[in-house]
């Protein structure tokens, strides 16, 4: 039976529920590909995806992902085989996704962006046995091909799927075909199989996909989900978010991240919408995406809609037929949502991580709180402890949060020690530790504190680095910051912020001038005595500045 959780009608969020929704979800015990098979029948000649101005149609999509199952099935692929998905946002990726579920395996998402020794890792954790690529990925794979499990490739190519007059901008390493060798298969001859998929062999209760959580390579856990608990996620998204099958969804997060694979493809397949898809982020393409196909949904990350907000002229673009526009990764910084909100824009925030299935709190859309992730969506019961005694910590103040959903994963993949120590057991009732520290006020709005792991141990008092970087965004100068420890004898370790400057304010203002700003606005503790202005700051594949990597580089720059 697929699991469930009652929240008690005391919670305190409650108290501010959106007025026209229901406080639990009714889940269909289907397996994920149904959802897209129903739809094909009610919308089949509806598109599905845009991309770039070419058209597939959901009896289309539904059509090829039966066409994938087949091949999978004639290659071997059974029940519970592990099939990786390691390409961008792409029609095939899509196509891929309700595919390999429909051939009764497992997906197994992964960055396509990551190394060759990442990759190598990953498969041989997961055990794929095929795997999904870009033809451009080719001479990657073959090099580490005999040390992992792969017995088959297919190749893809971004012609399969471009048309020949593009709609929108279109990156130019995207125009460049790369050659496919007979060491793969090619998408198109995949696509040229008879229809034959086997015989469904899987219900809620069997695992569907296999999610790695963000980190370096030897960190990385693949988080076990059922099919279950993709339902869970997709309807939630689908309810929360408004989806309709009139809505349009501008699709720029990576699919291969669990927060674009709800918010952006499952939940708009399930309500029958349209997904407009960029395969790479660029910002005139978005904004022409938006005003081109009247976009109503765009779901992001911070670091989107700043850069997106640099546009000369923004101000002027028609981006009026947007309803739901938010995301997460950081907070917002109030000089942008103040930008945002003199465009008529009001920017949704949420919260949520790869092991509960996306997001689990967000703001409702009628009623948004500044720097607040929201309140635990549908069916979510979550607790604010501390870390150290598991005490329930009072109102206000801050602790671990702690949560408990119906779409939380299953299991770390061959990991069961890490399994069991994601989980705490507290009066008899079993809660999984995010490992976020977060406050929760009267009306139950959760705001995000900082990582529990990551803060700056300055002689003995803790400096969390998220509330830091937030005022930091509002000096007009800075376009991105980063606050990092470095080891300082004196007081163990210093606080140092990475600045990303406007290119207006380049070669303008000081590193002395920014200490004095700093000094001014935190307590003598917390404000950074170091300041390093950079060209750019690493971000992951979905945009998140990568905190860790800074921190590691500079860890190693000290032991140097």
């Amino acid at each position: 039976m697929p699991s469930k959780v009652i929240v008690v009608k005391d919670r305190r969020w409650f108290r501010c529920w959106p007025r026209l929704l229901p406080k639990s979800l009714d889940y269909p015990e289907v397996p994920v590909f149904e959802t897209l098979e129903v739809t094909a029948k009610r919308y089949p000649h509806k598109a599905t995806v845009i991309y770039y101005g070419s058209e597939i149609t959901y009896q289309a999509l539904w059509d090829s992902s039966l066409k994938l199952a087949s091949y999978l099935k004639d290659i071997g692929i059974q029940k519970g085989d592990r099939v990786a998905i390691h390409l961008p946002n792409t029609p095939h990726a899509v196509i891929a996704y309700y595919g390999i579920l429909r051939a009764n395996a497992i997906v197994v998402s992964i960055d396509p962006m990551v190394s060759a020794d990442g990759l190598k890792a990953l498969l041989n954790d997961s055990g794929s046995k095929a795997i999904l690529t870009m033809a451009s990925s080719l001479a990657m794979i073959n090099g580490i091909r005999s040390e992992t499990s792969l017995q088959k490739v297919v190749a893809c190519q971004y012609e399969d799927y471009l048309p020949e007059k593009p709609a929108l901008p279109v990156p130019a390493q995207m125009l460049t075909p790369a050659e496919i060798d007979t060491s793969a298969q090619s998408w198109k001859d995949v696509m040229g199989v008879s229809i034959d998929p086997p015989a469904i062999k899987v219900g809620p209760d069997d695992n569907a996909l296999i999610m790695y959580t963000s980190g370096t390579t030897g960190e990385r856990k693949g988080a076990l989900h059922t099919h279950w608990n993709l339902i869970v996620n997709t309807l939630r998204a689908a309810a929360w978010n408004y989806n309709y099958s009139s809505s349009v969804h501008l699709t720029v997060l990576p699919l291969f991240h669990i927060t674009g694979m709800h918010y952006c493809m499952t939940a708009p397949v399930y309500t029958g919408g349209t997904i407009v898809l960029l395969s790479r982020w660029d910002r005139e393409a978005a904004l022409e995406a938006i005003e081109k196909y009247s976009c109503t949904h765009f779901s992001n990350i911070t670091t989107i809609v700043v850069d997106l907000l640099s546009v000369p002229d923004i101000d002027k673009r028609n981006l009026s037929s947007l309803i739901v526009f938010g995301g997460g990764g950081a907070a917002v910084p109030d000089a942008v949502g103040n930008k945002l909100a003199a465009m008529g824009l009001l920017y949704t925030e949420g919260y949520g991580l790869t092991e509960a299935g996306s997001g689990t709190h967000v703001n409702p859309r009628d009623r948004v709180t500044v720097k607040c992730v929201g309140l635990p969506l549908f069916d979510i019961d979550s607790m604010i402890i501390n870390p150290e005694t598991l005490q329930e910590m009072p109102i206000g103040q801050s602790g671990e949060l702690l949560m408990r959903s119906p779409s939380m994963f299953k299991e770390f993949w061959n990991k069961p020690k890490e399994t069991a120590q994601a989980f705490v057991e507290i009066n008899g009732v079993k809660w999984f530790r995010t490992g976020d520290i977060v406050r929760m006020d009267e009306d139950g709005n959760h705001y995000f504190v900082d990582r529990l792991k990551r803060l700056v141990n300055r002689a003995g008092l803790k400096v969390w680095p998220a509330a830091i970087e937030g005022e930091y965004y509002k000096h007009p100068a800075i376009k991105e910051a980063c606050i990092i420890g470095t080891a300082d004898e004196r007081v163990g370790e210093e606080v140092k912020v990475c600045v990303v400057l406007n290119q207006s304010y380049q070669g303008k203002i000081t590193e002395k001038e920014m200490l004095a700003w700093g000094k001014e606005r935190f307590a003598a503790y917390e404000y950074p005595r170091i300041v390093e202005f950079v060209n750019e700051l690493p971000k992951n594949a979905s945009g998140k500045i990568q905190w860790k990597l800074l921190q590691e580089q500079e860890n190693a720059k000290k032991k140097q």
